[in-house]
């Protein structure tokens, strides 16, 4: 008897030492938050040699993160499934160079505007195709999804279009004469072209558009916060030193 009151004394100093050195349920740093994004739109966001984030979207929402006290999370993944991750609730905020549309806005609410973008079209040295007037009947390239994807569908017809999953993709199927041109916006378009000598961009831009945050509609609260913050990082000069790095 003695010896099973010892042992019992025993196991409950180990459930109590135990108890007392047991990690806290909750995580003891921040609260994170997570952004989706496509990390293949350079400078808006990009994949750093070291497998970690960059460009425009990762620093604004980093100090957007910063301000609300929360550690950033960014997942990586298709452009045209971020707006139903937002909706669904999988992640908390999308940011990959995306457009504010009416059609966007049926399912999300976007924040304030933080940059403007505007949609180019990149051909090769010595195509016919001068001006947007010259896409009809072409056959476009796009990344599926976008904004290009969504105008070059409805002026031209699907059976004109064709959609890719990365800007690159679309570019390297223009050099390989599968598109006579690719509609993307002007600062990746600027990279691509910086890489391929035979790829131009023409002086006429095909579209101009505003660029947001997009946020579940049922998310108010936070929509409210991070507006407020966004608004504070562009009173101080930090968009447009984020913007200025990039964007030489």
């Amino acid at each position: 008897m003695k010896k099973l009151i010892a042992l019992a004394l025993a196991l409950v100093m180990v459930l109590a030492f135990a108890a007392c050195t047991k990690a806290p349920a909750e995580d003891s740093g921040k609260k994170q938050i997570v952004m989706g994004t496509n990390a293949a739109f350079p400078p808006y966001e990009f994949v750093n040699d070291d497998g970690s984030f960059g460009g425009i979207d990762v620093d604004i929402a980093k100090a957007i993160a910063d301000k609300l006290g929360y550690e950033l999370v960014i997942k990586d993944m298709e452009f045209d499934s971020l707006i139903a991750a937002v909706d669904g609730g999988s992640i908390d905020f999308a940011m990959a160079g995306m457009a504010v549309t009416d059609e966007r806005k049926e399912s999300v609410n976007f924040s304030e505007t933080y940059a403007k973008g505007v949609q180019v079209i990149i051909v090769k040295e010595g195509s016919d195709i001068k001006t947007a007037d010259d896409l009809e009947g072409k056959t476009i390239g796009v990344q599926s999804g976008t904004t290009g994807d969504i105008y070059c569908t409805g002026d031209f017809g699907q059976e004109n279009v064709k959609q890719f999953k990365t800007g690159a993709e679309a570019v390297a199927a223009l050099k390989n004469d599968q598109v006579q041109c690719v509609v993307i916006d002007n600062e990746p378009a600027k990279n691509f072209v910086a890489a391929n000598e035979d790829l131009v961009i023409l002086d006429t831009s095909y579209a101009d558009e505003d660029y947001a945050a997009a946020i579940a509609k049922t998310n108010d609260a936070f929509l409210a916060d991070f507006n407020k913050a966004l608004a504070e990082l562009q009173a101080d000069g930090t968009i447009d030193k984020i913007v200025a790095y990039y964007i030489k």
